[in-house]
């Protein structure tokens, strides 16, 4: 097999949210552009995580408003579901968008590379082609040198001593994606944003759900309150929540998993499931990148690849973003610190690093659940004083009119300053209504600057408005 010999100013290995932005703007700033990907472009958020997901928590959504649909006064028959067809539905949402993506590499010059790649010295990467779904593909070894090397390989779901995944009995998260069937009872072990996903998910299409979680609370790293209303609210629902517990003994067989409950008090009682799901956190994408012999730094807690504001490791010209560079592992994330890292080594005086204290989270739970900054644990701890406003969704018209009023929107200013310290919402739509406390936060905006906002009537955005008159003392419709 021949060997090419090649040159781009920029080459970038992992064509998920991270990598695909970075090149889109880098090819944008008139740099000659390679993405490497050996799999389907959009990575795991497009076609194995977020997107999928939502799809099918869509026909989870409509399968629960139709139930619900007597209380409005309509008459509905016996309910069916065909799996295969949410399945399929969920998958050409991922295709459909992974095509786009394919659309603006070919709109923007971008050169896509399907195949391995492996760093072979200080601007040097190899690529072996594979079969996948990139927009190029090449017949034959390729050499390149590059100006600047951006490592977004992203992550995968992390391994549990003792729980070894087998497709069938024991799942990761690709697998719970396309089920063939709706387990009688499903395991899950964590209770981070996958975990709760897929037991909100699975619980609506009829499942008994038990979830496990080491933390003490569940949603560790969500504000304690909200965690709560979500763990009351699954509890409801018929999910069982165990925290400050963890399994062990698990053994899968073709028919059943079995493990053992410990729980926080010692206790330990035997649990029988059809299937189980890992959902335990992600670890890095960075084996056989070639990292070790330039002796590219890595962190000492979960192996990321170390970088400064820039993505700059401590390897001249080489870079990382995304998941791979730590977290918080989120998409959004990953898409600006392409376009950070891309404007720094482009020279864009206008570029600014991202701020990972301040990088929103969404959960697409029912109810849902958004968060921006510190929670008040941590601003506490910080040493702030503060000004907390709390407006319950059951007291929002649009709440009522749309019969969803369970949750609230919490705000947490600085009491001297009325800085935005941190805002967390539990309830309907709430993922929509936290980019306006970004705005707020990024325009430097203060407590006093959101009340003088006209809010229109009914929304569930006046609920924002709400809190923050309540943060000041000054509630007026609770």
């Amino acid at each position: 097999m021949t060997t090419q010999n090649e040159h781009a100013d920029v080459l970038i290995i992992g064509g998920g949210p991270g990598g695909y932005t970075a090149a889109i703007r880098s090819a944008q700033l008139g740099l000659d552009t390679v993405l490497v990907e050996r799999a389907e472009l959009g990575g795991v958020c497009l076609n194995w995580g977020c997107i999928p997901t939502k799809a099918l928590l869509h026909g989870a959504d409509t399968l629960r408003s139709i139930t619900q649909a007597g209380r409005l006064g309509f008459t509905t028959g016996e309910l069916g579901i065909d799996l295969s067809a949410l399945v399929r539905y969920s998958r050409d949402v991922a295709d459909r968008l992974s095509q786009g993506v394919a659309g603006l590499m070919r709109k923007n010059g971008v050169r896509v590379i399907a195949g391995e790649a492996a760093l072979t010295g200080k601007g040097e990467v190899s690529v072996t082609p594979v079969a996948g779904k990139a927009s190029e593909v090449s017949a034959a070894d390729q050499t390149f040198t590059a100006d600047h090397v951006i490592v977004a390989t992203g992550a995968r779901p992390r391994a549990l001593p003792g729980i070894v995944p087998d497709r069938e009995r024991i799942w990761t998260s690709a697998e719970a994606l396309i089920p063939t069937d709706v387990p009688e009872h499903l395991l899950i072990v964590g209770s981070g944003a996958i975990g709760s996903e897929f037991a909100s998910l699975y619980r609506d299409l009829g499942a008994r759900v038990t979830i496990v979680e080491l933390a003490d609370q569940n949603l560790p790293v969500e504000d304690p309150e909200v965690s709560a209303v979500v763990r009351r609210s699954f509890e409801r629902r018929g999910i069982e929540v165990h925290t400050g517990s963890h399994l062990e003994q698990v053994e899968s067989t073709a028919d059943v998993v079995t493990a053992v409950l410990v729980s926080g008090d010692g206790s330990r009682t035997e649990v029988r499931a059809d299937r189980l799901l890992i959902a335990a956190g992600v670890q890095p994408n960075t084996e056989g990148l070639g990292l070790e012999p330039l002796g590219c730094e890595l962190t000492d807690r979960g192996h990321f690849i170390a970088v400064d504001e820039w993505g700059r490791t401590n390897v001249a010209g080489l870079y990382a973003i995304g998941d791979v560079a730590g977290p918080p592992c989120l998409a959004h994330k990953a898409a600006h610190e392409g376009v950070a890292t891309v404007e720094h080594l482009a020279g864009v005086r206008s570029a600014q690093p991202v701020d990972r204290d301040w990088i929103p989270g969404a959960t697409y739970t029912h109810p849902e659940v958004a968060s921006l900054g510190m929670t008040e644990p941590q601003a506490r701890a910080a040493g702030h004083e503060l000004n907390v406003g709390h407006m319950p969704f059951v007291a929002n018209g649009r709440a009522i009119g749309i019969d969803d009023t369970e949750g609230f929107v919490k705000v947490i200013y600085d009491a001297a300053s009325g800085e935005l310290l941190g805002a967390h919402l539990v309830g309907p739509n709430v993922t929509e209504l936290l980019p306006g406390f970004s705005v707020l936060r990024a325009l430097e905006g203060t407590a006093e600057d959101l009340e003088h906002v006209v809010f229109a009537h009914p929304t569930l955005s006046e609920t924002m408005h709400e809190a923050t008159l309540d943060a000041l003392g000054i509630p007026l419709n609770q």
